[in-house]
């Protein structure tokens, strides 16, 4: 798996074939990464991950809360039509367990 360390813990995963499915999923980028924060592209992510009603979002976010890891999930979420998913954002960018957010840049801000 392709990544790069940008220090204090925190691994970029620029893998093109890296596709997270569920929660586990994660946990095992955790533990093969040894990282307290994981930077991911919008398209690591299986479409369903954004569809509230699967509960794969939820999923995660929770087990991140409970083990204190962080996440970015890096992409473009300004067209987003679905007033849940667009509440779930905010929500979870209030937290900063789990970043949405449009760059690279913006994520490394808030997590050095």
């Amino acid at each position: 798996m392709e990544t790069k360390f940008h220090g204090r813990g925190i691994v970029e995963i620029i893998d093109d074939n890296l596709l997270i499915k569920e929660a586990d999923d994660m946990f095992t980028l955790f533990w093969i990464n040894d990282c307290s924060t994981i930077l991911l592209r919008k398209e690591h992510f299986v479409d369903d991950f954004f569809n509230l009603s699967t509960g794969i979002a939820g999923e995660i976010l929770q087990k991140f809360s409970t083990y204190r890891m962080r996440m970015a999930i890096i992409g473009d979420f300004e067209n987003i039509k679905s007033k849940a998913l667009n509440d779930f954002i905010y929500e979870s960018n209030k937290t900063r367990r789990i970043l949405f957010v449009k760059t690279l840049e913006d994520a490394l801000k808030i997590f050095e």
